[in-house]
């Protein structure tokens, strides 16, 4: 398993930072070849599900996750969780939004991300990938 966290400071507030890093079909145009299907009726809650499919014709996978935890920010800190429930890609993330000193929101992901068959000895090139992707989409996610 790799396990990563991202950091980043926005001068967006709490509550527009949560709904942009939220809006689950929005990650699909972030990540490269990528497509986020929300699979349950709104409003998102705990229980939401969605797919994320990657790749090129045949050549591809879905990344079926679901929503465990779900508190919007409010005076304490907004935080949602969801488990990576697919076939090939497996794990879990963690998305958290705080107000930040001096205005702003300072969010952090945090994430285990495993891929069925790839041997643990690849688990410190796959953090690096994950920073890197899911690094690219928040910033793409918080500055649209």
């Amino acid at each position: 398993m790799s396990v990563f966290r991202i950091e980043r400071i926005t001068p967006l507030p709490p509550a527009e930072a949560w709904r942009r890093l939220t809006d689950w079909p929005a990650h699909g145009a972030q990540v490269p070849l990528t497509r986020t299907r929300v699979l349950t009726p709104g409003p998102t809650a705990v229980g939401t599900r969605f797919t994320a499919r990657t790749g090129l014709g045949r050549v591809a996978f879905d990344d079926p996750m679901e929503l465990v935890r779900w508190e919007p920010p409010t005076a304490a800190p907004g935080v949602c969780r969801l488990e990576k429930r697919g076939r090939v890609v497996l794990g879990w993330a963690e998305i958290e939004v705080t107000a930040a000193a001096g205005g702003g929101s300072r969010v952090v992901w945090h994430e285990e991300l495993r891929l069925r068959g790839l041997p643990r000895a690849a688990d410190p090139l796959l953090a690096t990938a994950g920073r890197l992707l899911f690094g690219r989409a928040m910033d793409g996610l918080l500055r649209s």
